[in-house]
C-alpha cells in the first residue's frame, strides 16, 4: 500500500479520533472509549484553559461532563500511571505498566532509590499508616522543612507517597480538586495478582502494537515515544512484528523508510490511499494531545514546528505562555495562546497565528471562529475577546 502525505496524515488524524464529532452528544462511555482508543491520557495541572486531560477529551467528544472522567478514575475503569508521562490508563491494561513498578529504580527521577534507603523507616511508617487508617493527600502532611513548595522541592512525605505510587504500592484512588488521593494497591485494585504478569517481551511487543495502533501509521522510531518504551530496540520489536505478519508494511511519499499500520486500520488505510478519508473537525488541541506530543513526528509529518512555552521565561517567548495547536480538517494551520477567564465569563484569545503558506480564506476563518467559540461555550466562558491575530480578520469570524 502507498500513502501521500496528506493520506497518512488523515489516516493518523482518523486513528486518533479527531477527524470528525459523533452526531450525538458525548456521554461518559464516550469518555472511556476515547482513552482506550489513545491508549493513554497524559496528564498535566497546568489550567490556563482547561487541564490538559480534559482539553485532550474535548477536542475528539466536544462538550462533555468533565466529572466523567474524575469519576471512571475514582469506580476503577482507569488507573494512574507513568506511560508515555503520567497518564490515566485504562485498567484492563495494568498488567502491560507492573513491570516498571517492579523494578522502580529503573524510572529516573521518579523515584529517588537514595531518599528511600535515607528515609525507609519512614517510608515503612507512612505505607503502614495508609494501609491501617485509609487514603491520604500529600496536602495532609503540614510542611516543616520552611520551603516554599514550589517545583521540585516537594515535602518529604511527598516524595515518599509519590516513590510509592511509582513502586506500585500505593495508587491513585480518586482526585479531589484534582489532588491525588493515595490508598493501597490492595484496596484499589484488589483483583490483581502478580501471578497474571506477562512477560517482558510481551508487554514489548503488545506496546508496540498499541502504539502503532493508536497512530494510524507510524515510522519505527515514533513507537517507542509513545509509551517511553526501549528507544534501541522498540523499533526492532515493531520490525520483527511486521515481518510475523502482526503489523502491515507501507510506503509513505517522502519517507525512506517503511511505515507501520496495525491491522485493525487496514480498512481504515486503504480508504486514506484512495483519497476517501478527509477529516471536518476543526478544533483545538492541548499541547499534551498523543496528535503533537512527539514534536519531531509533528515536525516531520504536519510541518508544524512547536514547543511549548510555559517554561520558558517569557521576555524569550515567541507565541506564549500556553499555545495550543489548531487543526483544521486534518491539517494544523495555526496556534493560538489563549486564557479562559471563568469568573468573568471571558475566553481571551492573546494571540493566534496561521502558519506560513496557510491561506486565509473565508472558509477557513470561519473553521477556527467555531472552534474559539465552541471552546469557549464548553467553559462557561461565551464572550470571546481577541487582542491579536495574524491574520486581523479572524475577529469577525467569532
Amino acid at each position: 500500500m502507498e500513502l501521500t502525505q496528506k493520506a497518512a496524515r488523515a489516516l493518523m488524524v482518523a486513528a486518533q479520533g479527531l477527524d470528525r464529532r459523533a452526531r450525538r452528544r458525548a456521554g461518559k462511555a464516550d469518555v472511556l472509549a476515547a482513552i482506550r482508543r489513545m491508549g493513554v491520557l497524559q496528564i498535566d495541572t497546568i489550567q490556563v484553559v482547561a487541564r490538559s486531560p480534559y482539553l485532550v477529551l474535548w477536542s475528539r467528544l466536544g462538550a462533555y461532563q468533565p466529572r466523567w472522567l474524575d469519576e471512571l478514575l475514582a469506580e476503577g475503569a482507569l488507573f494512574e500511571y507513568w506511560a508515555h508521562e503520567a497518564c490515566f490508563i485504562p485498567v484492563e491494561d495494568y498488567a502491560l505498566f507492573r513491570h516498571r513498578m517492579l523494578d522502580p529504580a529503573a524510572m529516573g527521577w521518579k523515584y529517588r532509590a537514595d531518599f528511600i534507603r535515607k528515609h525507609r523507616d519512614e517510608v515503612g511508617r507512612l505505607l503502614a499508616t495508609v494501609r491501617e487508617h485509609g487514603p491520604v493527600r500529600s496536602a495532609d502532611f503540614e510542611r516543616r522543612d520552611g520551603k516554599g513548595g514550589g517545583w521540585w522541592e516537594w515535602k518529604p512525605e511527598k516524595r515518599m507517597l509519590e516513590s510509592l505510587f511509582t513502586a506500585g504500592e500505593l495508587m491513585i484512588a480518586r482526585r479531589e480538586n484534582f489532588q491525588r488521593v493515595y490508598d493501597v494497591r490492595e484496596r484499589v485494585l484488589p483483583s490483581w495478582s502478580d501471578d497474571q504478569l506477562a512477560s517482558p517481551g510481551e508487554v514489548a511487543r503488545t506496546l508496540a502494537l498499541r502504539a502503532v495502533r493508536a497512530l494510524g501509521v507510524a515510522k519505527a522510531k515514533w513507537v517507542a515515544d509513545y509509551f517511553r518504551t526501549a528507544k534501541r530496540t522498540t523499533p526492532l520489536v515493531t520490525a520483527r512484528l511486521a515481518d510475523e505478519g502482526a503489523l502491515l508494511r507501507v510506503e509513505v511519499e517522502g519517507w525512506k523508510e517503511p511505515g507501520f499500520v496495525h491491522p485493525d486500520h487496514a480498512e481504515l488505510a486503504a480508504r486514506a490511499a484512495a483519497g476517501e478519508v478527509r477529516p471536518t473537525l476543526t478544533t483545538l488541541l492541548s499541547p499534551f494531545d498523543p496528535l503533537v506530543w512527539d514534536r519531531a513526528r509533528a515536525a516531520e509529518l504536519f510541518g508544524f514546528d512547536y514547543r511549548l512555552e510555559c517554561y520558558t521565561p517569557a521576555p524569550r517567548r515567541r507565541w506564549g505562555y500556553f499555545v495550543l495547536p489548531i487543526l483544521r480538517r486534518g491539517a494544523l494551520v495555526g496556534r493560538v495562546d489563549a486564557k479562559a477567564h471563568r469568573r468573568d465569563g471571558v475566553f481571551e484569545v492573546k494571540s493566534l497565528f496561521l502558519e506560513p503558506g496557510v491561506r486565509p480564506t473565508d472558509r477557513l476563518l470561519a473553521d477556527i471562529g467555531g472552534a474559539l467559540r465552541e471552546c469557549a461555550a464548553w467553559h462557561g466562558t461565551p464572550a470571546v475577546v481577541v487582542r491579536q491575530s495574524d491574520p486581523s480578520q479572524i475577529a469577525a469570524h467569532i
